[in-house]
């Protein structure tokens, strides 16, 4: 079934007295796949908490979002002060199926969050990321053994990925959405990010990835380990 009629059958057979409504995630951004999934973001101020769940209906998996017209708020501060504003941007980005007067200024809301950014980092902040990142960066140097190597490059790529983005005032991503979010910052950062990774899971060499770590630590002081300190009561 097409995904719009499938979400418009599943509002009606499962949230009927919802007043608002949108579909997000792939579908709607027209990058969808074989396992994508209908993301439901569901406005009913029925009920008392939020709540989401995950079910098959009409051959798709659905997962859905279900808040009132109050409860929404905590999960987009919470999401944006994580960095990965999860429901700002499936309730920014999604298509209406219902109540399009009523979601006109929860769209807005989102959408001068996403503008807005993430809190900037504080210098003790930014120090912290340069201390985990080096001593990932030392591991993956020093590592001769591959099993754990291409975990240690994992780890330094997210860490990579979230140093960038936070200096520069953009949020984060998780797993698929890493790349897209450098994307969105700066597609040839994000080309050149990929690649590098890229070429050291195929080949192994490690040189790329070590030199663009340290031309991304550079600006802010470059590696950090010696007088770093962390809990310490003075």
């Amino acid at each position: 079934m097409d995904p719009v009629e499938a979400a418009k059958r599943i509002i009606e057979k499962r949230y009927p007295s919802c007043k608002a409504a949108v579909l997000s995630g792939s579908v709607v951004r027209g990058e969808s796949t074989k396992t994508s999934d209908l993301d439901l973001v569901i406005f009913d101020q029925a009920l008392e908490s939020s709540y989401r769940e995950s079910y098959v209906e009409f051959e798709w998996p659905v997962e859905a979002f279900v808040h009132n017209f109050e409860s929404y708020r905590q999960f987009f501060q919470s999401d944006c002060k994580s960095g990965t504003p999860s429901m700002p941007r499936m309730v920014y980005e999604g298509l209406v199926i219902k109540g399009e007067d009523l979601l006109e200024p929860i769209k807005s809301e989102a959408q001068k969050l996403l503008e807005k950014g993430p809190q900037p980092l504080s210098k003790e902040e930014i120090e912290m990321r340069r201390y985990f990142i080096t001593d990932a960066l030392d591991d993956f140097t020093g590592s001769s053994k591959r099993s754990e190597e291409i975990f240690i490059a994992g780890v330094l790529a997210e860490l990579i990925h979230e140093f960038v983005l936070l200096t520069n005032g953009r949020y984060i991503g998780k797993s698929k959405w890493i790349p897209r979010a450098l994307m969105q910052y700066d597609p040839v950062f994000a080309d050149e990010f990929t690649s590098v990774f890229d070429e050291y899971y195929r080949t192994g060499r490690k040189d790329n990835v070590i030199a663009l770590t340290d031309s991304i630590l550079e600006p802010h002081g470059g590696r950090f380990f010696e007088g770093f300190s962390l809990g310490k009561k003075e």
